[in-house]
């Protein structure tokens, strides 16, 4: 949809939140966007602008972040690409009323399932994938028939002003608006009542999240975090394991909420996969990650001093050279930290590896189970069956067998996380059915109107337990 010059997306900080939510409330009630026509146009437009402005946002992802412009094209750009497509394909069958069953009781009847679009929502988004994590919401909320505020991250400043002047150009405010600014912004946001609140970022501002919705009992999505485990069995092999739990921890500086946060190896494996994701990280980047263009910065100085104090708990294996001025710090392993220590009861969400001894799989589940439930959990097996006891006997928000991070790329499954780790899931129709209400709706004749359920109940019992 075409935007008018009166009606920019572009929202500065200054502007009354409250007449910004009003006026996308005034719009929604006019259900305009109830059409499946309504909702390919805005899905299209959005394509449009993603493909206008894509070397700005790649320019915009190396200024935040440092990432190349490959990294960025395959964890980011690319992606939303297919969710549109996916979305764009699909929406149609998506807004189909689910046909239900009606009990002999009520017949003749037929009974549904409508997806209501739920109307005026908020996306809050991160900074460590600050566009994909942005985009992929808001193509729910449009392909549901939402309209949608979007608060990008004050941290990934380049990423934001491109979303600020990429959704402004394509859209009218009372469809997309993007607001800027920091915290304050953030909780004047939240003091609006809203129709769905999409957070992503970590645990304790989730909470936070939690209850400014509570105000309003709005029902939210919340994308947190969490240490995501990897299991590492005997059976396992190892080359292939330590290569790929290195480029999972690794890219993006390790500033990935599906990240693996810790390994658990038995001892004598310890000192080989130590090697191995050496061997891994030199491929990756050469022998001096500082020099390449394909490995990442910590986000800011703030979060570059918490990983340096994190660093200090346990032995450094390989890695630990940083250099404060860049925000850059190597990828690294670490060992012996202790289970009380910050860096293993903190969310690392930098490129430090802690590897813990761990002597059977009995004693890894029994691990895992004993903590939060993760975000992610993986584990690592020739054998089939230990596998899937993993993932059978415990509880995180997705899980992978024999690699990492992979399953957030599928696109028929949701992604979401469990407890801790978050509340919620999307991409593909899970997104579509998080901006959506299921509405339970039963269609019934006037003719055929069965006596049964009427009183006097006198003499049914025996009918009711036979019908119902």
């Amino acid at each position: 949809m075409a935007r008018s010059l009166s009606n920019l997306a572009a929202v500065p900080p200054s502007l009354d939140t409250k007449m910004l939510v009003e006026k996308q409330r005034a719009y929604f009630e006019t259900r305009v966007t109830l059409p499946l026509q309504w909702r390919r146009e805005q899905l299209q437009a959005l394509d449009r602008a993603a493909r206008k402005y894509e070397a700005e946002i790649l320019a915009a992802l190396k200024a935040d972040l440092a990432k190349s412009p490959e990294e960025a094209y395959l964890t980011e750009v690319g992606n939303i690409y297919g969710e549109i497509k996916n979305a764009l394909k699909n929406v149609k069958a998506w807004m189909e009323p689910r046909r239900g069953s009606a009990p002999l009781i009520i017949q003749p009847a037929r009974a549904y399932q409508y997806a209501d679009p739920l109307g005026v929502t908020l996306i809050i988004s991160p900074w460590n994938y600050p566009y994909q994590l942005s985009m992929a919401p808001l193509i729910g909320a449009l392909a549901a028939g939402c309209t949608a505020v979007l608060k990008p991250s004050e941290l990934s400043p380049a990423t934001s002003g491109v979303l600020r002047r990429m959704l402004g150009e394509a859209f009218p405010s009372e469809v997309v608006s993007v607001v800027e600014g920091g915290a304050e912004t953030s909780q004047a946001l939240l003091a609006e009542r809203w129709d769905l609140i999409f957070f992503t970022g970590g645990t304790q501002v989730g909470r936070v999240v939690a209850e400014a919705a509570a105000r309003h009992l709005t029902p939210t999505v919340l994308e947190l975090g969490g240490k995501s485990p990897c299991i590492v069995d005997r059976s396992a092999d190892l080359e292939v394991t330590a290569r790929r739990i290195a480029w999972g921890k690794y890219v993006n500086a390790g500033q990935t909420c599906v990240a693996p946060d810790y390994v658990l190896i038995p001892p004598e494996l310890k000192g080989r996969f130590i090697d191995l994701v050496q061997k891994a990280v030199r491929s990756f980047y050469g022998a001096d990650a500082h020099t390449s263009g394909d490995y990442g910065r910590i986000v800011s100085h703030r979060h570059f001093e918490r990983i340096s104090a994190l660093a200090a708990d346990g032995q450094i294996a390989f890695g630990g050279e940083r250099d404060a001025p860049s925000r850059y710090f190597a990828p690294t392993v670490i060992t012996d930290a202790p289970l009380s220590s910050p860096l293993m009861q903190e969310e690392i969400f930098g490129p430090l590896l802690p590897l813990v001894d761990c002597p059977s799989i009995d004693d890894a589940i029994r691990f895992v189970r004993a903590r939060p439930k993760p975000l992610a959990l993986y584990s690592f097996a020739r054998d089939a069956a230990v596998n899937e006891r993993v993932l059978t006997e415990t509880s995180s928000g997705g899980a992978v067998a024999n690699d990492v991070c992979v399953h957030f790329a599928v696109e028929g499954l949701p992604f979401g996380g469990v407890g801790e780790s978050g509340l919620g899931g999307y991409h593909g129709q899970a997104s579509f059915d998080a901006f959506s209400h299921k509405k339970s709706v039963v269609k019934r004749p006037f003719a055929l109107d069965m006596k049964l359920r009427y009183p006097p109940y006198g003499g049914k019992f025996g009918l009711f337990k036979r019908f119902m």
